[in-house]
């Protein structure tokens, strides 16, 4: 198997050479834009291609107000902090992420929970979640959702949308609303991920999006806060801009801010990526079904997007029969320039993260153990 999905992903990017797990492409206005910000001189946080971005990005996920970052972790920092996740606060996530999820948590000093994801959609499960609340969360008389072992608020959920394949969110939601707690989607792999209709990053309280280099867009580096409101997102923007009053000359600055804002030089590369969207998600959902009909009747499992979504397929990735055989892919299609990859290592196998609370995590470490993630750039678009 390994030697003809080895021919198969070289036949489908047309090369021998080295075939990356995701690159960037850049095939339409791209040049153009970044020149034009470049002969305006306006190439730092302020300049009419950021708030373009901005708009463009609410248009698309129909959501109110979006404010832009210069990274996916700045987006989530901030996202947190605006929900007002504080130190010591505990919030419920998967171990099955990327790192970033997490370091977001620790810069608030706030601890993570970690709860098992969903064989389907690879993201945080909601039956897991449910049973752990039930077994180690209890409501106060105030109203406040409290581990019962420490004592500390669990203020939050906090899926990740595995791979662009949306967590199953109205079931989070209920959770959400039977225990108080706030939604806060890390949907930094699912720009143009659908959730019953409804792009993901629009139904969280506060979400985050990426547009790092190996996204499905990038500008190079950079982020989004999704916030819900107007007020929300001139706070949020407030806050990445060091919160510096408006003034003409003088340096005000009324609380302490970060210096998180996109700068209009990277919005212009993100907005000529943006208008090639709908052709890059098409791309990708070839590229996916081709993938499906390679291991259909085989004794590997494709990961296939949920009954009640619409994925980007960002990265796809295949179950793998045992783990000696997922061990033997990575081996042999890396040395032969075919970049595959296992997921990334669980959280609480981390040192910094080893000792945080959590549940039982079947799922994680089964996927952990035989998932192989595959080359995903667009079809068409990449070149050596």
């Amino acid at each position: 198997m390994i030697d003809n999905l080895i021919n198969f992903v070289q036949d489908i990017y047309q090369t021998r050479g080295v075939i990356p797990l995701h690159a960037p492409s850049f095939s339409g206005n791209e040049k153009s834009y970044v020149m034009q910000t470049l002969e305006s001189t306006f190439v730092s946080s302020v300049g009419q291609y950021v708030n373009d971005f901005e708009a463009n990005i609410e248009g698309y996920i129909g959501c109110n107000k979006a404010v832009a970052t210069v990274t996916g972790t700045a987006a989530l920092h901030t996202a947190l902090y605006m929900a007002d996740i504080q130190a010591g606060d505990l919030v419920i996530t998967q171990a099955l992420t990327f790192v970033a999820t997490c370091n977001a948590l620790h810069y608030l000093g706030a601890q993570p929970i970690f709860v098992d994801v969903s064989k389907i959609s690879l993201s945080l499960c909601p039956l897991a979640v449910a049973e752990y609340l039930d077994e180690y969360a209890m409501m106060n008389a105030d109203g406040q959702c409290i581990h019962k072992k420490s004592g500390k608020k669990i203020k939050a959920l906090m899926p990740m949308h595995t791979f662009g394949h949306p967590a199953d969110l109205d079931a989070l939601l209920l959770l959400c609303k039977k225990w108080k707690l706030l939604l806060i989607e890390d949907a930094a792999e699912a720009l143009g991920s659908f959730y019953k209709g409804r792009h993901v990053a629009s139904l969280g309280d506060f979400s985050a999006l990426s547009f790092n280099g190996n996204k499905i867009i990038t500008s190079g580096g950079g982020g989004m806060v999704i916030c819900r409101d107007e007020n929300a997102a001139k706070r949020a923007r407030h806050i990445t801009t060091t919160a510096k009053v408006p003034h003409p000359y003088e340096f005000n600055h009324d609380e302490v801010g970060f210096n998180y804002r996109l700068p209009n030089l990277n919005a212009a590369l993100a907005c000529a990526q943006l208008e090639q969207l709908p052709q890059k998600l098409k791309s990708k959902r070839q590229l996916a079904a081709q993938y499906i009909d390679f291991f259909s009747n085989s004794e590997y499992r494709i990961v296939k997007e949920p009954e009640y979504a619409q994925s980007n397929y960002w990265l796809n990735a295949v179950i793998c029969p045992s783990t000696a055989i997922r061990d033997e892919c990575l081996k042999i299609s890396n040395a032969q320039q075919v970049m595959t990859r296992p997921v990334w290592t669980l959280m609480h196998h981390l040192p910094m993260f080893s000792h945080a609370e959590k549940g039982l995590l079947p799922v994680s470490q089964w996927l952990a153990s035989h998932l192989l993630c595959l080359p995903s750039s667009p079809i068409g678009e990449y070149s050596e």
